[in-house]
C-alpha cells in the first residue's frame, strides 16, 4: 500500500504490478484497477503500466488468447461465458472477438458434449427433466441455448440406444 498522502512512484507501482502479474495474467485494465486501489495517481499507473507494455509484459490480445484458450478447454466455458469475462477484465472488443474467433462451433459442441458425457453416466429416469437440466447447465455455462439443445438432444438420443433391451422372464 502506498502511504497515505503520498501516490507511489513509477517505479513502485511497476513493482507492484509485477507482483500481480507473478500470480497470474492480467488485462491491462485489472491492472490499473488494482493499481488505483493501492493509491498510486492516475498519471503514475499510466506511466508504469506504458512501460510494462513496452517490455511485452501487458499484452491484452495474447491475454485474451490464453484465457479463451485454458477456460475453454479446463473449465468448460462457451463463448458468451468468455465474452463477459473477458469484457469483466476489460479487454477491448476488438481484442476479446480476435480471441473468440478461434473457438470454432466444432469446437464448442465437441467440449459440449464432453461435458454432458460426464454428467449422463448414470441411468436417465426422465428424458424430459434430464433433458431441460442438462440444457440449462450448459447455457449457465456460456454455451447458445441452440446449441446446448442439439448436444443434449444427440447425447441423450445416443445414451438411449446404447441402453440394454429390458429382459423378460
Amino acid at each position: 500500500m502506498v502511504a497515505a498522502g503520498s501516490s507511489g512512484t513509477v517505479e513502485q507501482a511497476k513493482e507492484a504490478s509485477l507482483r500481480l502479474l507473478a500470480v497470474r495474467a492480467r488485462s491491462r485494465a485489472e491492472l490499473s484497477r488494482r493499481l488505483t486501489m493501492k493509491g498510486f495517481a492516475p498519471e503514475t499507473i499510466e506511466a508504469a503500466l506504458e512501460r510494462l507494455a513496452e517490455v511485452g509484459l501487458i499484452d491484452d490480445a495474447a491475454f485474451a488468447e490464453q484465457w479463451v484458450y485454458s477456460r475453454h478447454t479446463f473449465s468448460g466455458k462457451g463463448k458468451q461465458a468468455l465474452a463477459r469475462e473477458l469484457r469483466v477484465k476489460g479487454v477491448a472488443p476488438t481484442e476479446a472477438a480476435a480471441a473468440l474467433s478461434a473457438i470454432t462451433s466444432d469446437d464448442e459442441a465437441a467440449r459440449a458434449t464432453a461435458l454432458i458425457r460426464r454428467k449422463i453416466r448414470t441411468p436417465i429416469t426422465d428424458p424430459d427433466k434430464t433433458l431441460r437440466r442438462l440444457v440449462a447447465m450448459l447455457t449457465r455455462r456460456g454455451y447458445s441455448p441452440a446449441t446446448a439443445f442439439a448436444v443434449v438432444k444427440a447425447e441423450l438420443a445416443q445414451a438411449d440406444s446404447e441402453k440394454p433391451p429390458p429382459e423378460f422372464d
